[in-house]
């Protein structure tokens, strides 16, 4: 019976490292789904596009604008109808505004560099949370095996106690503590039951539907073999740090654009008007205009982008400090994991060649059911910590792409579409008429489906 039961657990621990057969689902196909599937990859992916408009709003500043206005008028004087019409079309247009609409547009641009940054962190994120969420399932799985063949083992450990008992072998009070184990043993094995359905909650939340057949993952991504490397790495790529570096690039061409606020502006303007008795007019002018003063509102913006400025850089210098936290973080975490997995492979087999020696001299009389039974719960502790030590180890793997900012679909190869966040900027960037994004067309459909528009 202990040596069915020692192999059964053995299996469940090594099953974190055999590859699966069948209709399992991979990492790969559930980092897939995550991807797929994320409403916060596709809220910002909405922020992105917002911020792409901005460019086009930045760019029609510097457009021909054209407009508008009928009129009709009915008046009675002295009892007389009188009836007037007329209509009208302007143009403006500026010319020239000392490079603030220029900046304007540069600032725009950098605005949203950093916000397909943000995106790019918002995947990394979402990709580790499915990770996570994929072995805390498989963790919570093996537990509840584990518990369940630990159930199985103390209620024939208990009958085998009741049968010595009534031929006067054992006491009574083996036979409590036999009973009180397998309490606890249903007691545990509820607890992990109610984990497991909680890392599937979490699950479902992440990846969005709930898992099926999970399969063990084969092998993990390649990460750098030192800190050092991975630190240099995260410096040019982890996204947090470009996000803060184009914010900065932004916000020092606002600096400059304020600095410029008191020059003038040149516009030219045009009008043509007709009325109802078809008399028109045309004029054509140009307008420099600029400011003389304003209650030092534009000296108070100056000093504002200049403080929004030094913010910024300051954010900078310690958002590179926070990715090398991460990234020593990683490591960390890592050689923690392999440590405590070689350490519980080493604690697994001293565990279970003790119970076998406890089990054989509790038979010569030398051990009492209280020896064997401590000594069944420290095979399952073996046990258990061995298998949250490789669920760990593999976990950390992808903490240190995470920290150097390349736990993305393109990186790690996913079979799905990978978003091109350059695709909506080129279809407005010129400020065009109409353009409609596939994604909010698809959100549309949605709101409309929900009843919502």
């Amino acid at each position: 019976m202990t040596k069915t039961f020692s192999s059964r657990i053995l299996a469940l621990a090594i099953a974190l490292s055999v590859p699966a057969v069948g209709n399992a689902e991979t990492l790969s196909d559930v980092l897939a789904k995550a991807y797929r599937n994320s409403g916060l990859i596709e809220n910002n992916r909405a922020v992105l596009r917002a911020a792409d408009e901005d460019v086009a709003l930045a760019v029609a500043s510097l457009r021909p604008t054209f407009g508008y206005l009928a009129s009709a008028n009915y008046s009675n004087p002295s009892q007389t109808d009188e009836f007037s019409a007329s209509a009208s079309v302007t143009a403006d247009m500026l010319l020239y505004d000392f490079g603030r609409s220029q900046l304007s547009i540069d600032a725009a641009k950098e605005t949203v560099l950093a916000t397909r940054a943000a995106l790019i962190d918002v995947e990394n994120t979402t990709l580790l949370n499915a990770v996570r969420a994929y072995q805390s399932v498989r963790r919570s799985t093996a537990f509840v095996e584990l518990r369940q063949n630990n159930v199985r083992l103390l209620t024939e450990q208990l009958r085998a106690t009741q049968d010595r008992f009534e031929v006067g072998e054992v006491t009574r009070t083996d036979v409590s503590l036999a009973e009180a184990r397998v309490a606890a043993a249903r007691s545990g094995l509820a607890a992990e039951q109610g984990g497991l359905a909680r890392a599937q909650e979490q699950f479902r939340a992440v990846v969005g539907d709930y898992p099926g057949t999970l399969s063990s993952i084969g092998s993990t991504p390649k990460i750098p073999p030192t800190e050092d490397a991975a630190r240099a790495v995260a410096r040019s790529e982890n996204p947090q740090i470009k996000q803060v570096q184009h914010q900065v690039k932004a916000v020092e061409l606002l600096v400059e654009q304020a600095s410029r606020s008191s020059m003038p502006s040149l516009n030219a303007t045009g009008r043509l008007s007709i009325d109802d008795d078809g008399d028109d007019a045309t004029s054509l002018g140009l307008n420099l205009s600029g400011p003389i003063y304003q209650g030092g509102a534009i000296a108070s913006q100056r000093r504002k982008v200049q403080a929004q400025r030094d913010q910024v850089r300051s954010q900078l210098y310690t958002t590179g400090l926070l990715v090398d936290q991460q990234v020593g973080n990683a490591y960390a975490n890592l050689a923690v994991a392999v440590a405590s997995l070689d350490a519980s492979d080493r604690q697994v087999r001293a565990a279970e060649l003790a119970l076998r020696g406890v089990r054989e001299e509790f038979q010569l009389g030398a051990r009492t059911t209280l020896d064997v039974l401590d000594q069944e719960q420290e095979v399952l502790d073996a046990r258990t910590n061995r298998v949250s030590a490789a669920v760990d180890r593999l976990v950390a793997v992808y903490e240190v792409l995470d920290s150097m900012g390349i736990l993305t679909a393109e990186r790690l190869g996913l079979n799905v579409p990978i978003y091109d966040p350059a695709a909506y900027y080129n279809a407005v960037k010129d400020a065009p008429r109409g353009a409609v994004s596939k994604q909010s067309q698809a959100l549309d459909r949605v709101m409309r489906a929900l009843g919502k528009e």
